[in-house]
Order: C-alpha cells, then structure tokens, then sequence
C-alpha cells in the first residue's frame, strides 16, 4: 500500500483501519446473506482482503503504534480462516507466531526464530506486555485464539500456563483448567479501537463452554456423575441459544435420569427442546470461533449428537410416559405428531431402518399416553387416523405372514401395528364404559395376532436373528395383552368360564408374562377349583424365589405401558392371602 506520508504516519494508519473496519462489515454482511454462494464468495473476498492487508503490514519494520492495528488484522484473518475451513491448520499457528515475534521486534528481544517455540514466545511477550498497555487488548484475543488452538490440540499443560500467565500466576502448580478459564479477565475494548470480528471475551465464553464438555464427557465416562453434571451445568449456563446449547443439556438429562432425578431430567429436556426450536440461523456459517470447532464432530452414534427437535420432544415425551406424566406425556406426543405430519405425508419404516420408533408406534405411544391421562376420546380419534393410514396394507397381510412362514423374509410389522391399535382401541373403550365394545375390539385384536405367528415357523428368518426375536417376543405379549383384556372384561361381567378360558390360553401362549398367572390364580379360586389354585400358587410361589428363567428382550414402549396397566395391583399380598386361605381351609 503506497502512502503520501511516512510508513508510520497517521494518514497511512488511517487508511489501514478503514481498510480492516470495511473488511470485518463485508464478512458481516456475508454471514448474514441468505445466498449460499454470495455469502461465501463475500467471505472468501473479505479474506483475501484481510490477507493483502496483514502482508502490507508485515512488510513494514515492527512499530508500536501500529502493532495494536496489525494484530488485530492479524485475529481477524485467522477467525475468518479458521471459520471458513472449519477447523485450525499448522498455517494459523505460524500466524501467531509472527505476530508475538513482531511484538518482540520492537524491544529488541527477539531470538532466532528456530530456537523458540509458541509456548516460549508467549512467556517472553506476556513478560513485556506491562511496558505495552496499548497492545494488552489485541495480545488477550491472540491469546484467546492461541488457546483455542491448543485445547482443539489436546495441549491442555500448554493452555493452563498460558492461561496463569495471563492471570498473573506464576504457581506452576497443575491447577483446574476450568477455573483458570473463569479467571482469565480479558481487558474490555476501548470504544475507538478497529473493528474485530470476535473479541478476547467472546473467545473465552466459547474456550470456557468446550472444554466444560469435553471435561463433562470424560467424567461421565469414568462415572463421576456429580462432577460431570456440574460440567455440563457450565455449559448450558455459558451459551443460551443454538446447536452448542443441545449436546449438554442431553448428557446433563441422561445424567438426571442415572440420578434419579425425574424433575430436573424432563427440565433439561424442555430446554433441548428450545434450543433446538431455535430460528436455524445458526446454520448459516457464523464466521467465528464456535464451540463446535473445537469439539469432535458429532456423529449420530457418538454422546454429542443431540439429534432433531421432533427427536428431542420424543424423548421428552416418552420420558414423560415412563415416569408417570401422562398429562404431560400427551401433550408433548400431540405436539410431537403435528410437528411430524405437518411438513409432508409420513412414510412407514420398520423399526430396525433409522434410529428410534417409527409413525405408527409414535402414534401408539401416543394413543397409551393419552388413555392414560384419562382422555379416552381423544385417543380413539388417534386410532382411527392410524387405522386409516395403515387399512390399504391390511390386504397383503396373509402374504406376509406367508413369506415370514417360509422363511423368505422377517416377520412383518404391520399386523402387529394394526392389532395393537385394536387393543388401544378396546382400553378406551373400557375407560369410556363399553364393555361390549371394549371385548369386540379386544376379539378383532386377537383375531389379526392368531393369524401371525403360524406355530410351525420352524427356522424361518424371524425365529434366527435377534430382530426377530424381540418381534416375536412383541408378538407374544400383545397376545397375552389381548387375553388378559378381554378376560377381566369377562371377569367384570361376572363371567369368571369365558376369563378361566382367555387366562388360561394367555398362559400357555406367553409362558414368561407372570401376570397371567396371577389373573388364573384369582379366577380359580372364584370358581372354588382349589387344587388347581393351589397347584398354581406353588408354582407363582417357587418363580418369585428363583431367578426369572429365558431371555428378555426389550419391548415398544407402547407395549411395556400397557402391560403395566393390567398386571395385579400387588402380587405378594395376592400370593400372601391365597396362603392365608390356604392354611385356614387346612386347618377347617
């Protein structure tokens, strides 16, 4: 750049501010551009604009009244550079190595180059910066970037004696990383300084909010559950908007929930939920230093994944559901199905093709939390629609099942689907005073499960690989789901031979689900079939001592919900009384 004055005179200085102060507006401008490819070309320009100017700088001999300008030029070039590759390169630390030198350059201290690495510059620059108050300012943001650098490096030992060098310590003592962040103090900006695109405390919220997660993961990983938590208590607390304020408040809820914690759990969820309903201008790239690009990018298996709004509020809301919040719970499913089905016509996935349930077991854990929270009505009208989007596969069921028989394909989830909703539809019928209603939808739920399974599936897909397992498992309980309904509706109706016949059945058909027993049980000492009840009580009596005898596997949270609800109230008070009758009738 040619000036009419001297290289250090104020006309020169002058035009170099303006020409920094016009650059960090047009990367403002671009960050803000809704054009993808404007806002990148306007950045890549302001780039190489900043590039141009730090090279005029630089060509000139080191001076002081310069130097505040040129290392702020300096911080720009690299936040801009760093944002836009999205990550720091060897190139951003000879950047701020030149920088420091320059700064030795002027006191004459400067070694040769080979012979001090970063960590030995700083120690020299910081030990002269009290002879330079007009440079502390632009030295805290290069230090800021330094750090960042390093804890995206892991050179945590490096970071802490920087940072007690510039909060006046000189310990050596291996002091709390997180507490040497909060201390740092950079000096705030003097009004008339030149523009920059992110200053020294900006730098240390980001600095301070990436290493609290990345010690709250570690902690989390070696089970320090309380220091993890307060971590990530630390980072919820330092950013209030956007993706970074999502990671923390998930682990910080998983935390809850080992705690046992239910309040603060589904707190923190809410608040992901928030974060997440955030305007997605945070997507557009925020050409700064941001927590992200100092964390390991997030992948959807590993702890940093936080996932999507309508992700999040499913497990708000299925956490909800298990905790007892049926209230809650429904609202959140509603909301969650609207979000859903308000963009475009869902598809119909199988379980096992994308993380987490699918539309139609959404629509089934919504229809449970909304019988549970005693709105009946509302959960019928939910079964409809759902019956109603699934009616056009109804036809090739057989087909299916056929394929599934032979061993051609997996066992199909559908009919599992379609008769589930059948047993939702006959709770709230039995909610609303039905029965007659309630039994037929108990009898279309069993019709559709015996169709299923055909008993001699022999070695099919479905009976050899673990997907097949847990939905043959599903199978099981939703038929012994639909028995048991339909026998306490028998039962309610004085009907105790239909319920005998439906209990017993159930038995047989899911040998695992105790709760079966339990109904048997009741029946046959109503029908006064004492040596049966008695048999049986043995029986209950010798599995409550004994370990719980084949696999479990995990059920749809639909299904775990329901089974809760017509399981006997207390079963050892119930074995304990038939005891007591027992031994009475013994001594009679």
């Amino acid at each position: 750049m040619f000036c009419q004055t001297t290289p250090l005179g104020s006309s020169c200085l002058d035009l170099w501010r303006e020409k920094n102060d016009r650059l960090v507006r047009q990367a403002k401008v671009a960050q803000n551009s809704g054009l993808t490819l404007r806002r990148q070309q306007l950045a890549q320009d302001a780039l190489e604009g900043l590039r141009g100017l730090l090279h005029s700088l630089q060509g000139l001999p080191a001076a002081v009244p310069v130097l505040p300008l040129e290392l702020t030029v300096t911080c720009n070039f690299i936040i801009l550079r760093a944002s836009l590759a999205q990550g720091f390169t060897e190139d951003q630390a000879q950047d701020i190595q030149q920088g420091l030198e320059r700064v030795l350059e002027t006191q004459e201290q400067l070694g040769p180059r080979l012979e001090q690495g970063l960590k030995e510059l700083w120690d020299c620059v910081l030990r002269v910066s009290s002879l330079l108050p007009e440079l502390l300012s632009a030295l805290h943001r290069l230090a800021g970037l330094q750090a960042a650098l390093w804890l995206s490096a892991d050179r945590l030992g490096d970071l802490a004696l920087l940072l007690e060098t510039l909060n006046g310590s000189q310990s050596g003592a291996s002091e709390d990383l997180l507490l040497l962040l909060k201390t740092w103090s950079p000096p705030a900006e003097e009004l008339d300084a030149p523009l920059t695109l992110q200053d020294a405390q900006g730098l240390k919220d980001v600095l301070l909010t990436a290493f609290a997660y990345r010690q709250g993961l570690q902690e989390l990983i070696t089970g320090n559950l309380d220091r993890a938590l307060s971590s990530l208590h630390e980072v919820a607390s330092a950013l209030k908007e956007g993706s970074a304020w999502g990671p923390p408040l998930l682990e910080a809820s998983r935390l809850y929930q080992q705690l046992g914690d239910t309040t603060a759990e589904l707190e923190s969820l809410e608040l992901l939920v928030e974060a997440l309903n955030v305007p997605c201008r945070s997507k557009a790239p925020q050409f700064l230093i941001e927590v992200e690009l100092l964390l390991p990018p997030p992948d959807p298996a590993s702890p940093l994944h936080c996932g999507t709004r309508s992700q999040a509020k499913h497990v708000l809301a299925s956490r909800c559901l298990q905790t007892g919040r049926a209230e809650d719970a429904a609202e959140h499913y509603l909301d969650l199905l609207a979000l859903l089905l308000d963009s475009s016509e869902p598809r119909f996935f199988l379980p096992r093709s994308r993380p987490g349930p699918c539309m139609p077991e959404l629509f089934l854990e919504a229809a449970v939390a909304l019988i549970q929270a005693g709105r009946a009505q509302d959960a019928l009208t939910l079964c409809e629609e759902l019956l109603s989007r699934t009616s056009s596969l109804l036809p090739k069921i057989s087909r299916l099942w056929e394929d599934a028989r032979k061993g051609t394909k997996e066992l199909p989830y559908c009919p599992l689907w379609v008769s589930a909703t059948h047993l939702l539809q006959g709770q709230a019928w039995v909610q609303l005073g039905a029965p007659k209603m309630a039994v037929s939808e108990f009898s279309r739920c069993l019709e559709l499960l015996f169709r299923a399974i055909p008993e001699d599936k022999g070695q099919g897909a479905a009976s050899n690989c673990e997907q097949g397992c847990k939905s043959d498992a599903a199978l099981q309980q939703l038929r012994a789901a639909a028995l048991i309904s339909r026998g306490l509706e028998w039962v309610a109706s004085g009907q105790d031979t239909k319920a005998l016949q439906d209990f017993l059945l159930a038995v047989q058909i899911c040998p695992g689900n105790r709760d079966t027993y339990f109904h048997l049980l009741q029946t046959l000492r109503r029908l006064d079939r004492r040596d049966e009840a008695t048999a049986l009580w043995r029986r209950l009596e010798a599995q409550t001592k004994g370990p719980q005898e084949g696999a479990i596997w995990s059920l749809p949270l639909y299904l775990e919900s329901y089974l809760s609800w017509i399981g006997p109230s207390d079963r050892e008070a119930l074995l304990e009384e038939f005891q007591t009758s027992l031994l009475e009738s013994c001594d009679l």
